[in-house]
């Protein structure tokens, strides 16, 4: 049963009604649910005729910047002044997709714990920092924070609201968040919802495209490269994982987002019950972790080993240099886990 019924609804819509200076904003490295959920979140409010901003820790990656608003989404990165001066006079901020201010980063942190503005969470990963927000809406059952926002729209009896321009957003984040409805996250309520934004007006077959089937050269190039040269398979531990350093990224012609979706192509090799991609950026190493069934969870590797966390079977983690280390890293928690 989805959190937003309608009281819970009602509840958040009297809190954005009494606001006059809304943030929203979402986690690090942007991916098609954080920045699905804060477009959709956008129009929404905008379809009510209450005004809001979006500001992110970073850019969106390219392969997101043909949805309707993209060019709209400040970034903490690249307008620092001006990010301060939103988060400082806001007096809402809506956190969306991330649970806890360490997720937007070590350089955005601060403004988020020094806002003087009301907080209010909208998330669905798991061991939420609930004692951090005024108001939280957390439900770790659904697939992505773009189907609560969408579950938040017809609960609080604004169907009628849903059109393409904040449908669009919604279906992207939800497909992305679900490796395009086939992860176990994906219940009937998702399909269900996803019928209501395609009745709305959405063109999901654009989506698809725009998300899926429209690349670069240097991208294909980049991903031949790291499966055939930078993928290891350890049969022994039904494992397959791919590093790149960002010398070979930059080899590349490296955009966000020409990575996106590798390791679940790791993972779908036969035999391969998990697999992890490894990349150096900006001075350490991000990891994207994936597994298969309820008896391989790799959240908790993450947390245990890596500073990270995430869902039972899509997480996520960080180590220090060299990529090896945490190569290595990763082998020897698995010998101790498994």
């Amino acid at each position: 049963m989805s959190i937003f019924n309608a009281e819970n609804s009602l509840r958040f819509l009297k809190e954005v009604e009494a606001a006059n200076n809304i943030v929203i904003t979402a986690h690090k490295s942007p991916d098609g649910d954080s920045i699905g959920s804060s477009l959709g979140m956008y129009f929404f409010l905008q379809s009510l005729g209450i005004d809001s901003c979006i500001c992110h820790p970073d850019p969106a990656p390219d392969f997101l910047s043909w949805l309707t608003g993209a060019d709209q989404v400040h970034s903490w990165q690249q307008e620092n002044e001006f990010a301060k001066e939103l988060f400082a006079n806001a007096d809402l901020v809506i956190h969306l997709d991330f649970n806890a201010p360490g997720r937007v980063g070590e350089d955005m942190r601060p403004a988020l714990e020094e806002a003087t503005a009301k907080k209010i969470m909208i998330d669905h990963h798991l061991d939420p920092d609930k004692d951090f927000f005024d108001l939280s809406y957390s439900d770790p059952s659904c697939c992505s924070t773009s189907q609560m926002i969408a579950e938040l729209i017809i609960a609080s009896g604004h169907e009628d609201k849903l059109n393409n321009l904040i449908g669009t957003p919604l279906y992207c984040g939800i497909m992305t968040d679900t490796g395009s409805f086939r992860f176990p996250s994906t219940k009937p309520e998702t399909h269900e919802i996803i019928a209501k934004l395609i009745r709305a007006g959405v063109k999901q077959y654009e989506v698809h495209e725009n998300v899926y089937d429209t690349n670069t050269i240097d991208r294909i190039k980049l991903r031949g490269y790291a499966l055939a040269e930078k993928m290891e398979i350890w049969e022994d531990l039904d494992t397959a994982v791919i590093s790149l350093t960002e010398e070979e990224m930059k080899r590349f012609n490296y955009k966000k987002g020409d990575t996106e979706g590798l390791v679940n192509v790791a993972l779908s090799i036969v035999g391969m019950k998990r697999a992890a991609y490894f990349s150096e950026s900006e001075g350490y190493i991000k990891i994207s972790f994936r597994s298969k069934g309820e008896d391989n969870p790799v959240n908790e590797i993450a947390a245990k080993y890596f500073n990270g966390g995430g869902h039972k079977n899509a997480a996520g983690g960080r180590w220090d240099l060299p990529i090896e280390s945490a190569v290595e890293r990763f082998k020897k928690a698995l010998k101790n886990e498994i």
